[in-house]
């Protein structure tokens, strides 16, 4: 049964919940994903109009947004939950972790694919904004309040506004902890105070070596002694 399946994979990666059945009938995210299969249902057998209605009551319900078009693999942990936007063409793979405030939107009015598609065991973190029709790999990580723009490679973790690529594609961390205290994550303002560093160095190079040619010139010393 998949709506028991989902409820027990909830339980097992929140470690306040006290079981499957405290978050069959207390967790806004689980309800509202399961509000999402009925809207999901009806709106591929053409019934538009019930569905949106459908999607809008578990909106109103939970504070999650849903459209009923998104298309949402197995065993989604929604934590927390208030204020996410999953938009009509965005595709969740299965085992993925979202957090509370995240946007799955587009860029513009086009018609057609313009939401991104997450892979399997991707998390997002509290305040992400992923933005386009482009693919976030299986088992990556998006940090919280980062602002994703284009492709996200599998098992990539990406922080930042815009989103930047902090561990390479090819590490191999325990992404299935779903903990991102182990990633050395980029400080901006000591990288700003390091590139102010390196060009005060480098300027004071240059006056050093001006100072040097200024004293060796032969033209300044001749200069010196017609005076």
């Amino acid at each position: 049964m998949g709506f028991w399946e989902d409820a027990k994979y909830i339980a097992e990666q929140d470690p306040a919940a006290t079981g499957p059945w405290q978050v069959f009938f207390l967790y806004p995210g689980y309800h509202a994903v399961r509000w999402h299969r009925i809207a999901h249902f009806l709106h591929t057998h053409g019934l538009k109009t019930p569905a949106r209605a459908v999607s809008q009551f578990a909106r109103f319900l939970t504070g999650i947004e849903i459209h009923p078009g998104a298309k949402i693999g197995k065993c989604l942990f929604i934590d927390h939950g208030m204020g996410i936007v999953i938009g009509e063409t965005a595709e969740i793979g299965d085992y993925c972790n979202i957090y509370h405030g995240v946007t799955l939107g587009g860029t513009g009015k086009d018609k057609g694919k313009r939401h991104p598609t997450l892979g399997n065991h991707v998390l997002v973190g509290a305040g992400a904004k992923i933005l386009g029709p482009f693919t976030v790999g299986d088992n990556a990580r998006i940090g919280g309040n980062a602002v994703v723009l284009k492709e996200v490679p599998p098992n990539a973790t990406v922080v930042g506004v815009p989103g930047n690529v902090i561990l390479p594609a090819d590490a191999k961390p325990e992404y299935r902890s779903w903990e991102l205290d182990q990633v050395s994550l980029p400080d901006p303002i000591q990288q700003e105070i390091d590139a102010l560093q390196q060009k005060l160095d480098a300027l004071s190079r240059d006056l050093k070596d001006a100072c040097r040619c200024s004293a060796d010139c032969p033209v300044k010393g001749k200069s010196q002694e017609d005076k």
